[in-house]
C-alpha cells in the first residue's frame, strides 16, 4: 500500500490533480479536466488524466461514486494520515509540571 501511494504522489500531474480535488472534490472527469487545462495550463488528453486518476484510485487517495450517468471523484486523505503516523513517536516526555 504504501509503495502505491509514494508512486501515486511521485508524479507532479497527479499531486495537481489531488490539489484540484482539495479545492473542490466530489469532480467528474470532464470538470476535472477543465481545471488542468484553464488553470494550470496543461495539454494533456482526457484518456492521461483518466490514468492517473486510475493510479490514484488504486493508492486510495481518489474513491469515486456513480449517480446516473456521471462518476465523481472524491479526496480521501486516510492513506496520507496513516502515512505520516507511521514514523510519529509518540512524545515520551508527558506533561511539565511547573515549579511554584
Amino acid at each position: 500500500m504504501a509503495d502505491d501511494l509514494f508512486k501515486a504522489l511521485a508524479d507532479p500531474t497527479r499531486r495537481t490533480i489531488l490539489d484540484e480535488l482539495t479545492e473542490k472534490s466530489g469532480q467528474t472527469l470532464f470538470e476535472i479536466c477543465s481545471r488542468l487545462s484553464m488553470k494550470h495550463q496543461l495539454g494533456i488528453s482526457r484518456q492521461a488524466i483518466s490514468q492517473h486518476l486510475a493510479v490514484l484510485e488504486a493508492a486510495g487517495l481518489v474513491e469515486t461514486r456513480r449517480e446516473g450517468r456521471y462518476k465523481f471523484h472524491d479526496l480521501n486523505t486516510a492513506p496520507l494520515r496513516q502515512i505520516a503516523e507511521r514514523w510519529l513517536v509518540p512524545d515520551s516526555s508527558g506533561p511539565k509540571e511547573s515549579t511554584p
